[in-house]
This record gives C-alpha cells, structure tokens and sequence, in this order.
C-alpha cells in the first residue's frame, strides 16, 4: 500500500515536478507478465526515478547496506527502503550472486517487473561498465524478456558523494524488450550467458550514448581507492 502512496502521491509527483523527466519508450515496459528491466546506475537518483516513471510496480534488488545504516538515518533508510518493496541483497562472499539471483527469480515468478543494475554498482565517473551475468541467468531461467533502460543526465545532478540533487532536467529511454529465448537451457554455459549480458549491455549504451569500459565497475573502483597511510612512529 505504502508503495502507491509514495508513487502516485508523494515522491512520484514531486520528481516529476522538479525533474520535469523526459520519458521515451515507456511503450516497450510489457502492461502485463513477468519481464526484467535493466539499466544503467549513475546515481542514487536512480532508484527513485525510474519507478516512478514506470506505471507499473517494479521491484529492485537493493543492496544491503542500505537496511543496516546505523542510527536514525539508517533506520529511516531501511524503512524507507523496505516499505518501497525493495529486497536487500548481501554483496560480499562467494554465495552473493546466487542470492540476487534466487531473489529476482522469485519477483519473476509471481509475474511481476524486476528492476536490475547489471554493472552491480554506481558508475563512478559517468562511463558504462561490463555487465554481470545474473541478469542472464534470471532471464533465461525465467523465461522472460528483458527490458533496456538509460538514464540520461542523472550522474550531472547527483553524482557519487553528492547528498542533495540539482535540480535540472532528466531523460529516462527504454528500448524494445531483448528477447533470448534462443538460448533456452544454456544458463550453466558461460559463453551464451556472457553473449546475453554483453547484448543486454550493447543496447543500453546505443540507448544511453555512454563511453564503454570493459571492466568491471568494482574492479576498477578498487583500484582508484586511495591507500591508506598510516602515521610514522616517533622513536
């Protein structure tokens, strides 16, 4: 219930009043039925965005961190969070994309939309990272078509780090549904769900105009991390 309040009467028409979103393609979102909708992420904004640009209900595997804040803020996050029907994944450890997986499979499997980052994490500086191949997986295991999107001009209004959002005009493009029915039965073979994630990928950087890295968003994050110094003794 709370999730249609903060759509339709709380946060959704309060974005598009100060967004003004420029919407294209929302046509190719399915009216009915289970599919998936993968995007690019370039800002916290995202997750408020798209959902309520998207007529219906779309759930997004969240990651954990934004359930386990501590203090108020991080209990009101959570709340928030929880209440907007988002699912905490864990992100670390060997098991964490077989848990994203059976979790997004579950939303599919009640018919409904399922919202993913396939980079697994913000874009730290605007470019597109390679695709993790969950979204594959789920896709050809569900069965279902899977939706690009890009957001276009959310890294300029609230890039990585930035609290408060400007206020400035966004675009949120959807293309035609990708379907990979062709590969039915082939999730366990890497080559045909890493052909798929790469596809899913492709489609949304020709929708996205973004420059194209093919690393991993994290792995490069990592490497730009600073390293920690540590004071010297005085002897």
């Amino acid at each position: 219930m709370f999730y249609y309040v903060l759509k339709y009467v709380i946060l959704g028409p309060l974005l598009r009043l100060l967004f003004r979103p420029r919407i294209e393609g929302l046509e190719h979102i399915p009216a009915e039925g289970a599919a998936i909708v993968a995007g690019n992420h370039l800002s916290f904004s995202d997750h408020f965005l798209m959902p309520a640009i998207i007529k219906r209900r779309i759930t997004f595997l969240a990651k954990a961190e934004y359930f386990t804040g501590p203090g108020l803020k991080g209990r009101l996050t959570a709340a928030f969070f929880h209440s907007a029907g988002q699912i905490p994944v864990d992100r670390s450890g060997k098991e964490a994309g077989q848990a994203a997986i059976r979790e997004g499979l579950g939303v599919l499997s009640k018919g409904e939309l399922l919202g993913i980052y396939p980079e697994g994490t913000r874009s730290h500086d605007g470019r597109l990272y390679k695709g993790k191949v969950g979204v594959a997986v789920m896709a050809l295991r569900a069965g279902v078509p899977v939706v690009p999107c890009a957001m276009v001009g959310t890294f300029e209004i609230q890039p990585p780090g930035q609290v408060l959002p400007k206020i400035k005009r966004v675009t949120v493009r959807f293309g035609e549904p990708l379907e990979f029915s062709r590969y039915a039965g082939m999730e366990n073979e890497k080559a045909a769900i890493r052909a798929i994630t790469d596809e899913i990928m492709y489609a949304i950087l020709e929708l996205s105009g973004q420059e194209y890295v093919d690393r991993y968003a994290a792995e490069v994050k990592a490497e730009l991390e600073p390293v920690k110094k540590f004071p010297r003794r005085r002897s």
